[in-house]
């Protein structure tokens, strides 16, 4: 049994189409197919639309609703520990990743020696300005975070049961579904694709999402943050001494007509900025820490509907 987890969100006018492409996936995996749908707190007819097609289909679905919106992960997550397939794969409902992919992922785990495979962008017909924040975001996640990750990010994963057993173990709270597999380790492949043009709705990637997104990315998996402020600390102390040592020849020199005035600006922003910048810092780190404490679910299923596909019915 081949397990596909679909996360949708604001999908209705692409889920039409993907439900056929899902039905030659099917076909091609003779018959083995079951396809796991969370709708995540979606506004839109997505379920609606779902609940009326997903009965007529030839696959084996699961239908799962979300108490509200929890957020990609949170969706793939639940989806995950509902599946009941041997090798699992995640896609996007928006169609903007062929299909053909899923299928080669499916393939790997099945027939080589490889317990995640990672789908890898070639490129993307994304605006300009969205490739370039993407491009220089990932670059700097490589070099700084995890020089594993590929230059174009990862979307869509497979992996097998091993992989799929370790990651729902995995109970953090604000945490990176992407990082966590390459902290985990395994038998990795890559297989490039080219992501197109998403044809039906927008992107729910709003701003607001993107940075938090990437600051979970950032203070779940490295603690660069902290050093760069220590650093930055270091830099402030070396430069007030400077300054003190400027201050102290200037009122032997008298070159300070009001004693101790720049001096004193100076000083109290400098380390004011400073301080603030910490404080913020080690509150992330420590906001992240507390909310995993609390050991809530990663997200709360409202309901959850199965069906059976027309031949075995």
């Amino acid at each position: 049994m081949y397990s596909l987890v679909i996360p949708v969100y604001n999908n209705e006018g692409s889920i039409p189409e993907l439900v056929n492409v899902l039905e030659d996936l099917n076909r091609s995996l003779n018959h083995a197919l079951e396809v796991v749908f969370v709708v995540d707190g979606s506004p839109d007819r997505s379920y609606l639309i779902l609940r009326d097609l997903l009965p007529k289909v030839q696959f084996k679905s699961k239908l799962l609703v979300l108490s509200r919106n929890f957020g990609a992960w949170a969706a793939i997550y639940m989806g995950l520990q509902q599946a009941s397939g041997d090798f699992f794969a995640i896609k996007a409902a928006d169609l903007q990743e062929p299909i053909s992919l899923t299928l080669d992922f499916f393939k790997i785990l099945k027939n080589e020696p490889v317990d995640v495979v990672i789908g890898t962008r070639e490129g993307r017909d994304d605006p300009f300005f969205s490739r370039l924040l993407a491009q220089l975001f990932w670059k700097l996640y490589r070099k700084l975070v995890i020089p594993e990750i590929p230059v174009g990010g990862v979307d869509i994963f497979g992996c097998n049961q091993a992989v799929r057993k370790q990651l729902l173990q995995l109970e953090e709270s604000h945490s990176c579904l992407v990082a966590l597999l390459f902290w985990l380790g395994f038998r990795r492949k890559f297989v490039s694709y080219y992501r197109v043009e998403r044809k039906h709705g927008k992107s729910a990637w709003t701003f607001k999402k993107k940075w938090r997104y990437m600051m979970d990315r950032v203070f779940s998996f490295t603690d660069l943050p902290i050093r760069l402020l220590m650093m930055l600390g270091g830099f402030g102390f070396c430069l007030s001494v400077v300054l003190g040592f400027i201050v102290f020849v200037g009122k032997l020199l008298q070159w300070f007509s009001v004693p101790g005035y720049a001096t004193t600006i100076l000083v109290i922003l400098l380390l004011g900025t400073i301080n603030i910048l910490g404080l913020g810092l080690i509150g992330s780190y420590a906001w992240r820490t507390y909310e995993n404490t609390k050991r809530r679910p990663q997200a709360v299923i409202m309901s959850i509907e199965e069906y059976q596909n027309k031949e075995s019915s």
